[in-house]
């Protein structure tokens, strides 16, 4: 028998429910790839928890190895932690969302710890808020964000809200690695009980209150509250709580996709509730058609990422990239802060280094600093919880359509998100002009600059060594040119020593006119991803030349 072979049979001799057993056998009788990527390693649990496919075996999540996940952190808590400890859990719309919660939480609790355990979906930055909230050790929220209904994950959260990062992430990781059976796990109730405490609407009310005390421009939200904007949470959790915000902000013509408001981890309408996918907007483009609406809004599953669309000036409805709904939110605050006096050398705003480099750009004209950090909103997080004492964290945000303002979240927020772009479209009312107008106001300021990201999808064990001889190939032979113009500066985030980041899996090339190629694998999809970027007038016709020399 291979090794897997013998794992698998592990399982079915092992103290498994039956329904896991006969899942197995079937498995392996039907599909023999399959059940070979099912068991042929453990599920990875690395510096920002879980995720993959949902099925039975051990590189899957399933009750077992969310329990294992839960059974680690809780020991490195109890190691690590003096005094009662308490983890918030949340969970969004996926299927068996709610299960792992469960599990989760009776996990903890069994082991002495208690349980803030949200009462239904809530949104993953709204987990974030509420562990400062509750004053709470740790988070988990259960969410595979806006990958397709067959994943599922288990994000973990520190004390700060924001995910953790280094050196308790790699601790906890290690201490995850030691559970290497269910039957080290406390599935069942024992001497010790934290107890499970329901929480909901007391957080939603805390979590909006702080969310309008963001706001800048009041009086032309009110001047221009008939704004007509389309929202649609993708049959996530954000179907309660966005509509909310814009209502209390005042906005009085919103309208929904009904047919994406449904709860539903199937997501039915679309092929991937991805924002960043044209087809996930669709319902909602044709929604703002029928109703003529100046803005489209759709936020992913877990409502951390925002995607829109914007009323163009020739008529039709214009998508926006993460970069370009970034730069115009930067613009916009920074704006009204200088405008409010409220900047000084101690406000700060935050990018991650596959971000465009226009929002530099903007805070440099406004004399503000901007961290660079690698991808990850975790990172944002982690500039955020060092300058506490000595700064304030104004805006940040990353190409994959996560932004943020203020200290309230320690997440990228799609509830913050769509506040800030209604009220930053009433603004633009205001001073007679749309959201396109304005964006096109700030490339004839800094210079026109345009972005796109290409990922190749490689499944499975296979996939997996196909992605790293692409990056090894890289490395080993690095492109002299890009789009015709010469490389003249190659990073390599694998090598601290010389970037000052953690190292990471990413590769960087920038020719003499500023151009930019990032290639790294993705850290939660079985892809690996291609960022172009490209300055100048002709900068679409660069982007379509990289895109040739990269994606065959």
């Amino acid at each position: 028998m291979k090794e897997y072979e013998k794992i698998a049979e592990a399982w079915l001799q092992g103290n498994f429910d039956e329904e896991t057993k006969a899942s197995i056998v079937e498995l392996r009788d039907s599909d023999p790839v399959a059940f070979e990527d099912a068991f042929y390693k453990n599920l990875e649990f690395g510096t920002g928890g879980l995720r993959g496919l949902m099925g039975v075996g051990t590189n899957r999540m399933n009750r077992y190895t969310v329990g294992m996940a839960t059974q680690g952190l809780a020991n490195y808590i109890k190691e690590n932690v003096d005094g009662d400890a308490s983890v918030c859990i949340s969970f969004d719309s996926r299927n068996n969302s709610r299960l792992f919660a469960g599990i989760s939480a009776e996990v903890l609790s069994n082991n002495g710890i208690h349980v803030y355990l949200f009462d239904d979906i809530h949104p993953t930055p709204e987990l974030s808020y509420s562990i400062r909230l509750k004053g709470a050790t740790a988070g988990i929220m259960i969410t595979a964000s806006h990958n397709p209904k067959e994943y599922n994950g288990y994000k973990v959260f520190w004390s700060d809200g924001g995910q953790i990062t280094s050196p308790v992430d790699k601790d906890i990781v290690a201490e995850v690695a030691k559970i290497t059976d269910p039957s080290q796990v406390r599935f069942s109730p024992g001497d010790e009980c934290g107890g499970i405490e329901i929480m909901g609407k007391d957080v939603d009310e805390a979590y909006l209150h702080d969310i309008l005390s963001l706001t800048l421009s009041p009086e032309a939200v009110s001047r221009h509250n008939d704004l007509k904007i389309v929202y649609t949470p993708l049959h996530g959790c954000g179907v309660h709580l966005v509509p909310e915000v814009l209502d209390r902000m005042g906005f009085k013509n919103v309208y929904h996709v009904p047919e994406q408001d449904v709860s539903d981890g199937n997501f039915p309408t679309v092929s991937s509730p991805n924002p960043e996918e044209p087809a996930a907007m669709k319902m909602a483009l044709d929604k703002a058609e029928e109703v003529g609406a100046d803005i489209v809004m759709a936020t992913d599953p877990d409502a951390d990422r925002l995607g829109i669309a914007i009323r163009s000036d020739d008529g039709g409805m214009l998508r926006l990239n993460g970069n370009q709904t970034a730069s115009m939110l930067t613009y916009y605050i920074l704006t009204r802060w200088k405008e409010l006096g409220k900047l000084d050398s101690s406000k700060y705003c935050v990018k991650t280094i596959v971000t465009t480099e226009l929002i530099a750009d903007i805070c440099k004209s406004f004399g503000v600093k901007c961290y660079n950090v690698l991808t990850g909103f975790k990172y944002i997080a982690e500039v955020v919880r060092a300058h506490e004492q000595d700064g304030e964290f104004i805006c940040g945000g990353e190409e994959s359509y996560g932004f943020n303002v203020g200290q309230f979240v320690r997440d990228k927020c799609a509830q913050v998100s769509c506040a800030m772009v209604a009220e930053c479209a009433a603004w633009a009312a205001d001073r007679g002009m749309t959201l396109h107008s304005l964006l096109k106001e700030i490339y004839a300021k800094y210079g026109y600059r345009l972005e796109s990201m290409v990922y190749i999808v490689r499944k499975g064990k296979t996939g997996a060594e196909e992605i790293s001889r692409i990056m090894a190939d890289y490395r080993t032979n690095p492109p002299a040119e890009i789009a015709g113009c010469k490389v003249v500066r190659v990073i390599d985030y694998s090598k601290p020593e010389t970037t000052g980041l953690p190292a990471s899996n990413v590769l960087q090339f920038f020719d003499s006119e500023g151009d930019v190629v990032s290639v790294r694998p993705s850290g939660t999809e079985p892809k690996i991803k291609f960022y172009f970027g490209a300055v100048g007038d002709n900068a679409p016709e660069k982007v379509k030349a990289l895109r040739d020399q990269f994606i065959s």
